[in-house]
């Protein structure tokens, strides 16, 4: 997944910003951390927003983002922190290996993406190598989604379903009533728009319209 990379400096430590709504997971991550010299975790949050303000607060040296915190969609966090603390470099972790959502997260600025299923030396490996050399991409997932990334993502794929989200999108609905309108969960609208940005390759509510748009009419 990524070459083992030295460690930090004498006398400098690596902070780490944890951001994950399961409690035993930070709890977890924070414990494999903790046992690094060169490596410290400066906080935590469980919701995009509360991410968003430790970030401002704190200028971690690394963000890891679970994608699929409450709140904002995650290309959206994403760009967030990039504003409120672009010092930052951005680690994704996920459950799922989906190409055109490694593409959006990319695309949206992060450095890299590993799986939950990735072992703990990876993560640490991973943590150093982003914050020794900003420009390093870290990508843990497999040699066929690598090849995937490699091609343009299928446009105009939108189901009828997104494409009516999409539309509510456009006319500035939040998630609440776009789920109160479609007779859905926001949990659902949450999980369409992922799907969305992942299709579209977006990195904002904006961005995501503007590029149905252009498909619709291509």
């Amino acid at each position: 997944m990524t070459e083992d990379a030295p460690l930090a400096s004498a006398g400098s430590l690596i902070s780490v910003l944890l951001v994950d709504d399961h409690a035993l997971v930070r709890d977890g991550v924070r414990g494999i951390l903790q046992t690094q010299a060169d490596i410290t975790v400066i906080g935590d949050a469980d919701d995009s927003a509360t991410a968003i303000a430790v970030a401002a607060a704190r200028q971690p040296d690394v963000i890891l983002l679970d994608v699929e915190i409450p709140g904002s969609e995650v290309t959206v966090t994403v760009g967030e922190l990039r504003m409120r603390s672009p010092g930052s470099r951005i680690l994704v972790l996920s459950m799922h290996e989906g190409t055109q959502l490694v593409r959006a997260l990319l695309s949206a600025g992060v450095c890299g993406y590993l799986l939950k299923s990735s072992r703990w030396e990876e993560l640490v490996a991973a943590i150093r190598a982003v914050h020794i050399d900003p420009d390093r991409i870290v990508l843990g997932v497999s040699r066929q989604s690598l090849g995937y990334l490699g091609t343009e993502p299928a446009a105009g794929t939108l189901s009828a379903r997104e494409r009516e989200v999409i539309e509510l999108v456009a006319q500035a609905l939040s998630n609440g009533q776009i789920a109160v309108r479609l007779g859905l969960t926001e949990a659902t609208v949450k999980r369409h728009l992922r799907n969305i940005f992942a299709k579209l390759g977006a990195v904002s509510r904006l961005d995501a319209v503007n590029k149905a748009r252009a498909v619709a009419y291509d």
